[in-house]
């Protein structure tokens, strides 16, 4: 990609239609409300990512397609679809927050693609019935975080809702801090479905609608749980079973969400509403990444536990579809809990399993626990900087004569070099109790888990000023490069320390 006058006059040589379908669409108006998105004016494209355009078995030019940009700006819609807000409801920062909904995003439909249905999303695309006096709009600042996280995430191999594409427009201004101006983000995913849908209905005492919308997803996303003995537990289980494990990979690459609110928790597992995020430079398990989570409640150590208190919040929403909820509410609320315990066990399990593969261990030892316990504490008690010690840990040579001279690239991020030398010779045991696993073999293995690049605040911040002053290119490279994270960038600064004015960057709730 090139510029965005390139971009808006490029013209594809073969015709492309994608053919739409939105089975969502069938539940009828009760869950969501049919309206056209409020046009961008003068739009223009700012990115394009190439392998979300793979993952939806698209031609690589289809954005040069006449009417691509008007159907991504909000002009005019391709033909099939059928643009709607969803409703749905939800707890934020613990506290029950009524109706919500879709306030800015609109569903387009449904796409086949070679893996199966996608859903399309516009993001910014103008005031729905659920904005809540918001202008329905998203700024070019939040909209490139979005755009860059979502397909870092999926770089990284840690499953996320997708950002197709990204457009902007010069014209529209929007009032946040200061006067910005817009863009709209494509969003895709095979299901846009949040905990905070079903308690929606839940609790506005609508039986009949929750029963729908739980038929609905047991149909289309979670057929397996149809046959089971009970198919609501059999859901929460599996729910849960999928944020635990989103949440360990969350915890072990060092990302944290921001905004846990049940509203943002996906169905089917994914990362999803890439707001106030970050990803962890030096290590602190008490660092808050959003400017406006005044009490600490989304800090990063604490949420394996938020996960854990938003499934209790579906597990209660699906609480009147148990068939014993009438009749023997304590037995229906006990095998609810029971499906919970998933939770506990995966995470736990998906955790260890995680961090054993950042730090090379190809077998399992009872001292693998401690040894990684001892090795976060280490990390915390210098707060060093995350991403590199388990890059420059992939290179450590546990026969070296003299461990902490060959290993000094590691060893040099830590002030107290005597503590990480207690910590380096129990590892380098550790690493000798698997004779038949090779230096050469574990760094390859490490490196594959363990990135060079995540999107750190200081990279997408950069991008963003550049963008604000009408380059987009700083865009377009860093998505490239944070599609294959694990390789060494060609660029040595995206993988060095933050500088320090980046310690001065804050993220909050007002894109």
């Amino acid at each position: 990609m090139t510029s965005p006058e390139t971009l808006s006059a490029a013209a594809s040589a073969v015709a492309f239609t994608p053919h739409f379908t939105n089975r969502f669409h069938s539940l009828g108006p009760a869950f969501f409300t049919e309206l056209q998105a409020a046009a961008l004016p003068a739009p223009h494209w700012i990115g394009v990512s190439q392998p979300c355009t793979e993952l939806l078995g698209w031609p690589s030019d289809w954005w040069q397609q006449p009417g691509a940009l008007d159907a991504f700006s909000g002009h005019a819609p391709w033909p099939g679809m059928q643009p709607l807000a969803s409703v749905y409801s939800g707890h934020q920062f613990g506290v029950w927050a009524g109706q919500l909904g879709d306030g800015r995003a609109l569903w387009l439909g449904e796409v086949q693609a070679p893996g199966g249905p996608l859903e399309m999303q516009l993001k910014g695309a103008g005031p729905t019935p659920y904005s809540r006096r918001g202008d329905g709009r998203a700024v070019l600042r939040s909209s490139i975080r979005e755009f860059l996280c979502s397909e870092a995430m999926a770089g990284l191999g840690i499953p996320t809702t997708r950002a197709l594409c990204l457009v902007g427009s010069r014209e529209l201004k929007v009032q946040r801090e200061t006067v910005e101006t817009a863009a709209v983000v494509t969003r895709v995913a095979p299901s846009f479905l949040r905990f905070g849908h079903f308690e929606h209905f839940a609790h506005h005492g609508q039986p009949a609608q929750l029963q729908q919308l739980f038929d609905y997803f047991l149909r289309t996303h979670a057929p397996e749980c149809a046959d089971a003995p009970n198919p609501v537990t059999a859901v929460l289980a599996r729910v849960a079973g999928q944020t635990a494990d989103l949440i360990a990979q969350w915890q072990a690459v060092g990302f944290m969400h921001g905004v846990m609110n049940t509203d943002n928790m996906s169905m089917l597992g994914l990362t999803i509403d890439y707001g106030p995020f970050g990803f962890m430079d030096g290590f602190n398990p008490g660092h808050i990444c959003n400017h406006s989570d005044h009490q600490g409640r989304y800090a990063f150590a604490r949420q394996p536990q938020v996960g854990l208190w938003n499934l209790h919040a579906l597990a209660q929403a699906l609480f009147p579809l148990m068939p014993t909820a009438d009749s023997d509410a304590d037995a229906a609320a006990e095998a609810l809990q029971e499906a919970l315990e998933v939770y506990r066990e995966r995470f736990g399990q998906a955790l260890l399993s995680a961090m054993r593969a950042k730090l090379g261990l190809l077998d399992t030892l009872d001292e693998d626990g401690p040894l990684i316990d001892d090795w976060l504490r280490l990390l915390a008690k210098h707060q060093t900087d995350y991403t590199l010690a388990h890059r420059r840990l992939s290179h450590f040579d546990p026969h070296q004569p003299s461990p902490a001279e060959a290993n000094a690239p590691v060893r040099d991020l830590f002030l107290d070099r005597p503590a990480f030398d207690a910590w380096a010779a129990r590892y380098a045991e550790r690493l000798k109790k698997t004779p038949a696993d090779t230096s050469g073999d574990r760094a390859v293995r490490m490196k594959a888990v363990n990135p060079a690049v995540v999107l750190r605040n200081h990279l997408a911040q950069t991008a963003i000023e550049r963008a604000e002053a009408g380059d987009f290119s700083e865009v377009q490279r860093l998505q490239q490069v944070l599609s294959r994270p694990y390789d060494e960038p060609s660029k040595p600064a995206d993988a060095d320390f933050p500088p320090d004015w980046a310690q001065h960057l804050e993220v909050s709730c007002s894109s």
